[in-house]
């Protein structure tokens, strides 16, 4: 079965395989097939969106999808004129060996860097850190490192995550965990002719980067979308490609009169996309049930990295990590026969899942529209790696041709930090366009406010 059909067949009622024009050419070098699951993810989006767009007597409009452009998307879009955006690395990022293996320390948020200095003594740069790694054991190692609150992940095979106990629990999970919340009135929506998410509020709770590649879909068909973040939170590496057409918001959810703020903007929500672990959201005083309590029609869908069930159901992750977690760094390694481990050529884990998630939203948005259904969705970056895991390949594969100046889309995309270009969008879906309202901009720029539907 493709990737198309099996991410299809993640969605309740799916009935048929997918009919999607593919066009353009190449394949993203790698030892997994993260060309075809770029198509696959941005394509599967692109359908709910055709779906939700057309009245229910009639077909729902074409979708192609470029191969090339959606391997493009996969990776960093903007272009920046006379100015550069930073590195999304923080000095000691990366991998090191230890006395037995591998270990990649995760350290682009300050206080995750503390902790993991915390465990191995102060440096300042990756050649002070390294004998300081290479004294442990890289399950030793990453098992003190998340005890003081920080990001490590230790290198598995595909095998030993396959027996690893969070490997058996997220091979166990469907891709998409559905619930259904019960049935109400239908209420079908007025649609803008071509901008299907007119009038769609999406309280964005995301950090890097799949929860703001949904938010990005989304905002691109009309939906209004306002993200969220604490006083605290930068990621200066990836704002500027993120945050395209969205307003973005700051809001202290420890704060009395922010949380009221926040209630308000969740009662008139109608989706709420987060990122937070189990448990998170239920320490700030918002569990399911309060949040529905709040908004009974309220679509939620959200997204953690090891999944949602076993052992490390709660850990702190990112794309990074569960590469190397779920063997598909040493795979890589192993493959190119290299002799440091070799992760995808993009940060695919994200942005695959970022795209499912938007497919979740449009898929529960339909639902809701219909039939007065609502659902919410989880998933999760391990499980979409091991989605990824069943296209392991023995050799590396594919190649991408050089990008030119035809790849990029001409308009100029004024940003808060100077003006640039993006790589053209990789979909056509007949009689709908995608538009972004607002450039890229900085974080807690805007008032935490839905926009006048009216």
């Amino acid at each position: 079965m493709s990737l198309i059909d099996t991410i299809a067949q993640a969605f309740p009622g799916e009935k048929k395989d997918l009919a999607l024009t593919i066009t353009g050419a190449g394949a993203l070098p790698s030892c997994f097939a993260v060309s075809d699951l770029a198509v696959a993810a941005v394509g599967v989006a692109a359908s709910k969106l055709a779906r939700l767009a057309t009245p229910e007597d009639e077909p729902p409009p074409d979708v192609a999808v470029d191969r090339r452009l959606a391997s493009l998307w996969f990776d960093m879009t903007l272009r920046p004129t006379g100015w550069q955006m930073p590195s999304p690395w923080d000095p000691v990022a990366g991998d090191y060996r230890t006395a037995d293996g591998w270990i990649r320390l995760h350290t682009n948020a300050p206080h995750h860097r503390r902790a993991a200095l915390s465990v191995l003594g102060p440096a300042s740069d990756r050649k002070a850190l390294e004998p300081l790694v290479a004294a442990w054991k890289a399950e030793e190692l990453e098992t003190a490192i998340v005890a003081a609150g920080g990001c490590a992940a230790q290198m598995h095979s595909l095998q030993g995550w396959a027996a690893h106990p969070q490997g058996l629990a997220v091979a166990r999970e469907p891709l998409i965990d559905w619930k259904d919340h019960g049935a109400g009135e239908a209420a079908k929506r007025s649609q803008t002719q071509g901008r299907p998410l007119e009038g769609i509020r999406v309280l964005d709770l995301t950090r890097v980067l799949a929860g703001p590649v949904a938010g990005r879909f989304l905002a691109a068909y009309g939906a209004d979308v306002l993200r969220i973040d604490p006083p605290d939170w930068d990621e200066p590496g990836v704002v500027p490609e993120v945050t395209l057409g969205k307003r973005c918001a700051g809001l202290d959810l420890k704060s009395a009169e922010d949380r009221l703020r926040f209630e308000n903007l969740l009662a008139k929500a109608d989706v709420f996309l987060h990122g937070y672990r189990p448990g998170a959201l239920d320490n700030l005083g918002y569990p399911q049930e309060a949040r529905r309590h709040i908004n009974p029609r309220l679509i939620d869908v959200c997204l953690n990295a090891y999944g949602w069930s076993g052992p490390w159901s709660g850990r702190r992750g990112f794309d990074s990590l569960v590469q190397m977690s779920s063997g598909i760094a040493d795979h890589g390694m192993k493959a190119n026969d290299a002799d440091k481990p070799v992760p995808l050529p993009v940060q695919a884990l994200d942005h695959a899942t970022g795209y499912l998630l938007a497919a979740a939203v449009l898929h529960a948005l339909h639902d809701r529209d219909v039939s007065g259904r609502v659902a919410s969705a989880r998933l999760s970056l391990a499980r979409m790696a091991h989605l990824l895991s069943t296209t392991k390949l023995a050799a590396p594969a594919g190649s991408m041709a050089p990008e030119t100046p035809d790849d990029l889309d001409p308009t100029i995309e004024k940003t808060d930090w100077g003006p640039a270009r993006r790589v053209r969008f990789p979909l056509k879906i007949g009689g709908i366009d995608h538009a972004w309202d607002t450039p890229a901009g900085q974080l807690r720029a805007a008032e935490p406010a839905w926009r006048d539907r009216s």
